[in-house]
Parts: structure tokens; C-alpha cells; sequence
């Protein structure tokens, strides 16, 4: 249509109020939780995007079958219309539920890896490099040298890096057992990954042997950006080219938190017999039998809906331009941040917009605390406070220095990302003032999560 507006394509039936806030209060909501955004009472936001996992609203479809949800602890009917719903889009053999991605992470890493193996992916996110790590094994990021540029442009920044890719296998075989790419590439600025990518990296691992993984959180994501930018596939559908994607695989690992559009669940399926079998005996260990994983049978429900639900193209296409439009609205206004936009979410580059702070002093950081200060935004850092530590406790600046605005699915309508977007401009307009910040206390795994801060005596925002 020539018409510019967004309009969400859904009705609204049910509503959750949010408070406002003031300045004052979020002052010290910030202070009590120790400068550490995921330590807010969520009452306390105003705009919630921390996170796009587990957060969005389901639809009447979801809801219907929630009442539907059969809880016999085996063979439930419901566990077999969720098999069916990824097996339709994965042709994979085994479907093993589990309560949510990292899970499938820690449950095939658990079965797979042995200490001084070696896990290439284009960008691990963090709970992945967490289990591999966990396994004393390395989590390898190989994106292409576009991705390591947050203001460059490139269709596909999500990409493996294949020469790099074929070098290692051909070097250190024994190491790897296997590889990963990750679509969309969330820690690389939420970037997609192109179909011939999928494909070439495919090729390179079944000629060492080797099987080849996705994380799948956002393969629906992923599917419209090669719909929209890959040649050959603008005619074809969201289902047929997500079931292409998957027919280059050997597995793999899903949090249905994402394009599941469920609040909760995952899955972990692949095609070995015997890796499937080691697999549900760990399952059984720690999350449940494997008709239900750790999950209700109303979940099993609302994921089978979900994931065609996510498929949908009037979804797709309000969700990327929605996401896009808030990008636009920021390069108008020379607010730096990952190029092109993601799908699911806005990344800023901090590295860029803060350039007076040092690494040391975490950017990427303070600029999440500035946004919920001015605004009642919550974001988070992907920069050196997630990824900065290293496995032998050294510490090693990030790359780059990010702010992700993770938007929740068909939850926040237009008038909302016009709010975040004046936020944001009210931000970069102070961003002079900003200060970097101190760690006081951190956990040795995962320390975003709980670690606490201070700011330096003069505030977190000067004058």
C-alpha cells in the first residue's frame, strides 16, 4: 500500500497499565537495585526492553489452546501437536521440549562437549558461550569483519566467516564437535544470516564430518530478512524458506521465548539417534520426561500455535519496520548504532556516542543507566560488563561497547517507539555529561545478571 503508517495488525482485547515515574523516584530505584538494570522492580519501567524473551503478548489463537493444554506427565496429546509444529517446520527427527533455549544449550553441550573443545559460531549470545564454557571448552565467534563494524552496512552481517571457518576444521578437527550459527545474530546486533551462508557453512562441515547447529530463537526473523534481501527468494514463503534454512542442519537449539511467541519453553531437536538418546536421558535428569521437558502442556500448546504464528508475513512485516522506523528516526538524528537495524531489537553504539569514557569505566553501561534515568527505559549492555571477562578471569574490553533495545512482540505500539525515540535524543543531546561507572561486586559467571555499580562522585549525568 502507498500509505506510511504502521498500524499494528492485531486489535488490542486486554490491557496492562504502566506507572510513570519520577526522575527522583528512578534515582533511587537505580540506586537500590545497584545500578544494575535487571535488579529493578519492573513496576519501576516505564519501557520494558530489556529483552525481547519470554515478554511478548500471546495471541486469542495462544489462549485458546492454553485451555486446551492436556498435563498427563507422558504422552500428552498436547506434546504431540507441539512435536508436529516444529517438525513441520525443522523436518527434524527428534523434538526434545525443554523449559526454555539454554537449557537445550546446557542439555546438548552437557552430551557433546569434553574440556579443550573448540564450539565456532558466528557470535555466541551469553548463556551459549556460558554452557560451553561451563563444559571448559571455547566458545568461538568467527562473524565475517563487517559484523566487528557497528556503522558499516551489509545485508547479512549475521554471517559465519567461511574461510575462517573451513581453516579450523581443517586444523583442529579433533576439537570440534560440532559448529553453530546463531539467527539471528543477537550479539552481533541482532543481524541476519544469508541462505548461501547457511548453506557454504553446511557444505564445509559435512566435508570434515562435522554436524552443524542452529540457535534458532529468531529463525522466523531471519527467514523474512532473506525473503526481503536475498536474490532468489522474494516470491517464496516465510515457512518454505525457514524449512530451507533448517534442511541445511544437523540440530538444533530454540528458545520459544522468541520466535516461539510464547512467555515461556524451548527445544532442542536434531537428527542422530544416539546424541537424541543421551540427550533425553539428561533431560529426564534435570527438566522432566521428554513428552514435557519442564513444561506445562498448556506451554506445549501456546509454543505449536506461536510458531506459525511467527510465520505470518503481516506479523513479519510490522515487526522489522517497526523496529526499523525507530532506526531511521535515530540516523536522522546521528545517534550511532549498528547498521542496518535488527530485527528484533535497536543496538546503540556506546563505543561511539561515549567516546569520552573508557573502556574500564563501562560506556555501553552507563548509557542503559542514563536511558532509564531520563526516560524509564530499560535496556541492556552487550558490551565489556557481558563479555569482558574471560574464562581464566582476565579482563579483555568487548569489541564493541552495545545498548540493546529489545522490542517485545506485539506488545508496544507506534506511539511508544515515538516516546523511545525522543528519549533517545534527549540522551544523546546530554550524552557530554555522562559518566562511566564502577563495579563493587560481581559474580565469577554471567555477572551481568546480578553485579552492582556506583557511579564516580559526581553522578551518573553531570549538570
Amino acid at each position: 500500500m502507498p500509505f506510511k503508517t504502521i498500524i499494528e495488525p492485531f486489535r488490542i482485547k486486554a490491557v496492562e497499565p504502566i506507572r510513570h515515574t519520577t526522575r527522583a523516584e528512578r534515582e533511587a530505584a537505580l540506586q537500590a537495585a545497584g545500578y544494575n538494570l535487571f535488579l529493578l522492580k519492573a513496576e519501576d519501567v516505564l519501557i520494558d526492553l530489556l529483552t525481547d524473551s519470554g515478554t511478548g503478548a500471546m495471541s486469542s489463537a495462544q489462549w485458546a489452546g492454553v485451555m486446551q493444554g492436556d498435563e498427563s506427565y507422558a504422552g500428552a496429546r498436547s506434546f504431540y501437536r507441539f512435536e508436529a509444529a516444529v517438525q513441520e517446520i525443522t523436518h527434524l527427527k527428534h523434538v526434545i521440549p525443554t523449559h526454555q533455549g539454554r537449557a537445550a544449550e546446557r542439555i546438548l553441550f552437557g552430551s557433546l562437549l569434553k574440556p579443550d573443545d573448540i564450539v565456532p559460531n558466528n557470535t555466541h549470545f551469553d548463556t551459549t558461550r556460558a554452557n560451553v564454557e561451563y563444559r571448559h571448552a571455547q566458545a568461538l565467534d568467527i562473524p565475517i569483519a563487517e559484523a566487528r563494524r557497528p556503522q558499516e552496512l551489509h545485508p547479512f552481517k549475521g554471517n559465519i566467516d567461511l574461510k575462517v571457518l573451513a581453516q579450523i576444521l581443517t586444523e583442529q578437527r579433533e576439537h570440534i564437535p560440532l559448529v553453530m550459527i546463531t539467527v539471528t545474530n543477537n550479539s552481533g546486533g541482532g543481524q541476519p544470516v544469508s541462505m548461501a551462508n547457511i548453506r557454504a557453512a553446511s557444505e564445509i562441515c559435512r566435508s570434515h564430518g562435522v554436524p552443524l547447529f542452529l540457535d534458532a530463537c529468531r529463525f522466523a526473523e531471519n527467514a523474512w530478512f532473506i525473503k526481503m534481501r536475498e536474490e532468489g527468494y522474494a516470491d517464496a514463503t516465510p515457512m518454505a524458506i525457514a524449512q530451507e534454512m533448517f534442511s541445511y542442519v544437523d540440530g538444533c537449539t530454540m528458545s520459544a521465548k522468541k520466535d516461539g511467541m510464547a512467555n515461556i519453553g524451548g527445544f532442542l531437536a536434531l537428527n542422530d539417534d544416539d546424541l537424541a538418546q543421551r540427550c533425553k536421558n539428561m533431560l529426564i535428569l534435570t527438566e522432566g520426561f521428554p513428552t514435557y521437558g519442564g513444561l506445562a502442556g498448556y506451554d506445549l500448546e501456546a509454543i505449536a500455535v506461536g510458531l506459525h504464528e511467527a510465520l505470518d508475513e503481516d506479523y513479519l512485516r510490522y515487526r522489522i519496520r517497526s523496529v526499523a522506523y525507530l532506526g531511521e528516526i535515530l540516523t536522522r538524528e546521528g545517534i550511532p548504532m549498528v547498521q542496518p537495524p535488527g530485527g528484533h531489537a535497536i543496538y546503540l553504539d556506546a563505543k561511539s556516542m561515549l567516546a569520552h569514557i573508557p573502556p574500564g569505566e563501562f560506556p555501553a553501561w552507563a548509557l542503559s543507566l542514563a536511558l532509564y534515568l531520563e526516560g524509564g527505559i530499560r535496556s541492556v549492555e552487550i558490551g565489556s560488563v557481558m563479555f569482558g571477562l574471560q574464562p581464566d578471569g582476565s579482563e579483555i574490553p568487548a569489541t564493541n561497547e552495545l545498548v540493546r533495545l529489545a522490542f517485545p512482540r506485539r506488545v508496544y505500539t507506534q506511539s511508544h517507539v515515538d516516546y523511545v525515540a525522543e528519549v533517545l535524543i534527549h540522551v544523546n543531546n546530554r550524552r557530554d555529561r555522562i559518566r562511566g561507572v564502577r563495579m563493587v561486586e560481581s559474580p565469577p559467571v554471567l555477572r551481568h545478571f546480578t553485579a552492582r555499580f556506583e557511579p564516580g562522585e559526581d553522578g551518573l549525568i553531570v549538570g
